[in-house]
């Protein structure tokens, strides 16, 4: 699928790809501008692990296609059926995996990216914080999403290590 394609996926009136897809991929673009400074830089382990991260975000934004079906699911049950709350509540709770992974893995691509941007080649400096700032975006917004799907469990302690991993790609 070209990006072209995947935005406009995006863009439809479908539940998924969603807001967990996006920032996947976003995880994934940052980790690749980080990756390219890596390169250019002949650092050779962060090439590794950019490269590793760059495809976790993708495997991510994969999972989170169908991480909220479930969620989906327990909702169109009847409201007075006995096991719809209970079911809600588990399945909010298995969707907040995904981006709490994805938050998570962007919060390490943002520390690498501004590593890069400091140790690195001066003429990719650009790129790499560029990285770091797509990547910090993409930890907040799967943050948001983790505490979203764990509103009505507020203390899960998923929604802190979520906020956390926010906060550590912030810089």
């Amino acid at each position: 699928m070209s990006l072209e394609e995947f935005l406009a996926t995006v863009a439809e009136r479908t539940p998924a790809p969603g807001g967990g897809a996006a920032a996947g991929t976003s995880c994934a673009l940052g980790a690749a501008l980080g990756e390219m400074a890596a390169r250019f830089a002949g650092a050779e382990e962060a090439v590794e692990r950019a490269a590793q991260l760059r495809a976790e975000g993708l495997r991510l934004a994969e999972a989170d296609l169908t991480a909220f079906a479930p969620v989906l699911a327990a909702l169109r049950l009847a409201p007075g059926d006995p096991e719809r709350p209970a079911r809600i509540r588990a399945a909010q709770s298995d969707a907040a995996e995904v981006p709490l992974a994805i938050a998570e893995a962007a919060a390490e691509v943002a520390a690498l990216a501004r590593r890069l941007a400091a140790e690195g080649k001066p003429g990719l400096r650009g790129d790499a914080l560029a990285g770091a700032d797509i990547a910090a975006g993409a930890a907040r917004a799967a943050a948001r999403l983790v505490e979203i799907n764990l509103a009505d469990a507020p203390d899960d302690p998923r929604s802190a290590r979520a906020r956390a991993a926010a906060e550590r790609a912030a810089g």
